[in-house]
């Protein structure tokens, strides 16, 4: 009895190494060329983040005539104004060392600042709320600091804040570059001039960006929550208007192919015809199309103009729209501006408006002309409804009589229509011969 009886365990439980899978063998990667195996060792076999040098560039020989030697040689940096002699390593090659700047004099980039004299500051740059030394002082740390507004700030002697600092050297140098231009023209390109420093809007956007910075993560989620449902009800509005647009098309269709049989000559009951009523598109239909359109960032002005054609044609019929453009063709007019800007496809819209209400007009005067033409024929002198086989009865006669001359008078309208229906009146040979009674013998 060993341990696997006392457990109850069977004697092959334990996987043997014959039962063992075979670990699959790891791909060997092979080090590029050029790199020791120290250095690819510490970049843990995976790519370099930046583009390495080609193999060929590292084991490129040189000429045999060139005789490269590295020297400990003093340089000046053009960028510095005290002429500072520093040493560094460089490459020699045949003993002649190399001429030039330094390499590195080109990165250092400095901002032109204007400059300005005692006379022109007290004829054009007096200001009671800046001292002459206050100004003197701003110009020389933003020279300094080549225009570091928030490391002048702390710089600056007198308690400024950073956007009135801003404001007197912006205020200053355009005042400088109006004065010395000789006329306004020279200078209305200069970036300073084109676009001059406003302050009290950048007050305002460092407001709302602090607002926005001091945000809690529940007032972050609210706004987002804000943001989703007016999303979602600009969604179901552009649906419902989708669905709503082929109801009013088939309405206005059904009144329009009404209207259309009212014309001259023809009898028409004004009862059953109900006069076409003036539906013009409003504005309001077309600032809908435009709050729906400011939803999308960018969008073609063709299509703008063709949604709000569509909003304005919602309320006519198929037959009106064509009629519309086929007056737009009349008057010489392109059904689509082919310059849409703001002015013409205002315009097209209105003209648009226009035709659609004068043809309204068009079908008023047709209806009312057919209705005056209707009642000019005498058709209805007549009153309708009212049975032309029906005998008149006098009051006098009792109810039994009344009885007697209904039956009699329906019975006689239809042998009439018996008679009618055989094809002509019937003739003494086809009645029947009258029974004699007692009293005519």
């Amino acid at each position: 009895m060993d341990a696997k009886d006392i457990l109850g365990l069977p004697k092959n439980s334990f996987p043997s190494s014959a039962d063992k899978k075979p670990r699959p063998p790891k791909e060997s990667q092979r080090k590029p060329d050029g790199i020791s195996r120290e250095v690819y060792a510490l970049t843990g076999r995976m790519p370099p983040l930046m583009p390495s040098i080609d193999a060929s560039q590292l084991k490129k020989k040189h000429p045999p005539h060139e005789k490269i030697t590295w020297q400990w040689l003093p340089f000046t940096n053009s960028a510095r104004k005290d002429d500072l002699h520093l040493y560094h390593w460089v490459r020699v090659v045949n003993g002649v060392p190399p001429t030039g700047d330094y390499s590195f004099a080109k990165y250092n980039k400095s901002v032109d600042i204007i400059k300005y004299t005692d006379e022109e500051y007290e004829k054009h740059l007096t200001d009671p709320m800046w001292t002459k030394e206050e100004t003197n002082e701003l110009f020389d740390l933003c020279g300094r600091f080549d225009l570091r507004f928030v490391v002048i700030a702390d710089r600056f002697p007198s308690s400024r804040t950073v956007e009135e600092l801003k404001d007197r050297y912006y205020s200053v140098s355009q005042a400088i570059l109006i004065a010395r231009a000789a006329s306004s023209g020279d200078v209305a390109t200069h970036p300073l001039i084109k676009e001059p420093y406003n302050v009290s809007q950048e007050m305002e956007r460092k407001r709302a960006l602090s607002m926005v910075l001091s945000q809690t993560r529940q007032q972050e989620r609210k706004d987002e929550e804000v943001l989703v449902e007016a999303k979602r009800i600009a969604e179901l509005r552009m649906a419902s208007k989708v669905t709503e647009q082929p109801q009013l098309v088939v309405a206005s269709n059904a009144d329009a192919e009404v209207t259309e049989r009212a014309v001259p000559g023809e009898t028409i009951s004004p009862s059953n015809v109900q006069p076409p009523s003036m539906v013009v598109p409003s504005a309001t239909d077309n600032a809908s199309t435009l709050a729906s359109l400011r939803m999308l960032r960018v969008y073609l002005r063709t299509y703008a103009l063709d949604q709000m054609v569509q909003a304005s044609n919602s309320s006519a019929g198929l037959r009106t729209i064509k009629r519309v453009e086929q007056t737009l063709q009349d008057l010489g007019v392109n059904l689509k501006p082919r310059v849409p800007t703001k002015a013409v496809c205002a315009e097209h819209l209105e003209l648009r408006r226009e035709i659609l209400t004068w043809l309204n007009l068009q079908k008023q005067v047709q209806y009312k002309e057919a209705e005056g033409s209707s009642f000019r024929d005498g058709s209805y002198g007549e009153t309708p409804g009212t049975p032309k086989d029906r005998t008149f009865i006098p009051d006098s006669m009792n109810f039994g009589d009344i009885h007697k001359t209904v039956v009699s008078s329906e019975r006689v309208g239809k042998k009439d229509q018996k008679r009618k229906a055989h094809g002509g009146p019937p003739t003494s040979a086809h009645k029947r011969p009258r029974k004699q009674k007692a009293s005519d013998l």
